[in-house]
């Protein structure tokens, strides 16, 4: 590689960087000198970086060390950990990977620093959703914290945030989805076509919700509203009142003997699913894709009433300076530049810049996984196993069918203190 600062201590952020998929023809990261990984390998440096199950995974830990010469120390946690810790711990990480409904909650705090568009190379590929709320210029920006909403701060020093795009970022946005109910098509005996169908009778003791309270209670007025018992004047911001009715239906049912289990992890998701004790719940779709692999049928079921949606991103820690800083960005434009995106495409969440994930994809795949075409081969998961054979078609169709069909997002209400309450009332009952 060729050097063209004067001297190895010298060398700008801005770097051409080493790709796993040169031999594809598509060099990943920043784009316009040399350096790495060589100058954090002769400078090392250790990013710390905290979030979700969903997207802190070896893979990419291990590609970023190939990639950049960074080490990153991941930990996981559930969804209210990661907004507790990133609030209460702030020294202990470098990188918040969280979701939107928690930057809601940890920004404020000023625990954490925007970033400037003007650093992030790949700024212009991120998904129109992340910038003004909108697929398309036809869409309806949907219920909840709609991302961009959250997305933005009128200047560096500012924790409130913007209506509007500015030269500010709260987080880089890095993955999202279009969530709905996992069923077992051999199990449910019957077509399942709305969000009510969780609550029929015939399922009675077989069915789980998510217990994470901003999110459960997001499925929970999705199917209520499906049941036409109630309807919200906004599900992601609900009245004290709105909460009382949702709670003590979710009481009810859970009083009746609905629901069988209430989980918190992927894998616990996935447990309940494979051995047949529930089947219908709230579910993600990679859950989905890891009960097929242990050759167990299951749909993630498009669903009427349209999809709950989330959205995550990386955000930098205020004590972030220095060298760390520029290591962080680095890792950002890496992040963007389409080897993550292709891996986190291939396990059926979205990358938040889909362009750059293209070029790391087989037209096969982005056909299935994008488009919603039939597999012409067979559809590998990223550990090379086979997810789906050739012929099948992605759950739901397409990216723009998908996304274009959510009817709300995870969320932070103004009284989330009192519905995190009763929805604790709801799990101890």
């Amino acid at each position: 590689m060729t050097k063209t600062s004067k001297s190895p201590t010298n060398v700008s952020r801005r770097t051409l960087l080493k790709s796993g998929a040169a031999a594809a023809g598509f060099a990943a990261g920043s784009g316009i000198i040399t350096g790495f990984p060589t100058i954090w390998a002769q400078n090392p440096i250790t990013l710390r970086q905290f979030g979700t199950g969903v997207s802190n995974l070896n893979a990419i830990a291990q590609k970023c060390k190939e990639d950049l010469g960074i080490t990153l120390e991941m930990t996981a946690t559930d969804s209210d950990a990661a907004a507790q810790r990133a609030v209460t711990q702030p020294d202990s990480y470098d990188i918040a990977d969280i979701e939107y409904w928690i930057a809601k909650k940890v920004f404020p705090a000023g625990v954490m620093q925007p970033m400037e568009v003007s650093r992030l190379k790949y700024y212009d590929k991120i998904v129109p959703l992340f910038i003004n709320g909108k697929l398309t210029p036809d869409s309806v920006i949907a219920q909840g914290t709609a991302p961009h909403t959250v997305g933005f701060v009128p200047s560096k020093d500012s924790t409130e945030f913007a209506s509007e795009p500015t030269e500010w970022m709260t987080m880089v946005p890095t993955i999202y989805n279009a969530d709905t109910l996992g069923i077992r098509p051999d199990l449910v005996g019957k077509d399942i076509t709305t969000w009510a169908d969780i609550m029929d009778p015939k399922f009675k003791g077989k069915t789980a919700i998510i217990n994470v309270p901003s999110i459960g209670i997001m499925d929970a007025a999705m199917i209520i509203e499906a049941m036409g018992e109630m309807t919200y004047g906004d599900k992601g911001n609900m009245t004290t009142e709105e909460i009382d009715k949702t709670i003590d239906f979710l009481i009810k049912a859970k009083q009746d003997g609905q629901f069988r289990a209430f989980w918190k992890s992927f894998d616990e998701s996935v447990n309940l699913m494979s051995s047949g004790e529930v089947v219908i719940q709230s579910m993600w779709s990679p859950a989905v894709a890891a009960v097929r692999s242990r050759g167990v049928p299951c749909v993630y079921q498009p669903l009427k009433e349209g999809y709950r949606s989330w959205g995550g991103g990386i955000g930098l820690a205020k004590h972030l300076e220095g060298a760390k800083l520029d290591a962080a960005y680095e890792y950002i434009d890496w992040y963007l530049s389409g080897w993550v995106g292709a891996y986190l495409n291939r396990q059926g969440y979205y990358s938040a810049a889909m362009d750059t994930a293209k070029e790391f994809m087989s037209e096969d795949e982005w056909g299935f996984w994008v488009e919603g075409k039939p597999a012409q081969g067979d559809i590998l998961a990223p550990d090379g196993s086979v997810m789906e054979k050739a012929g099948a078609v992605r759950d739901g169709g397409s990216f723009e069918e998908r996304m274009g069909a959510v009817a709300c997002w995870n969320s932070v209400m103004d009284e989330d203190r009192y519905m995190v309450r009763r929805w604790n009332e709801f799990i101890a009952a």
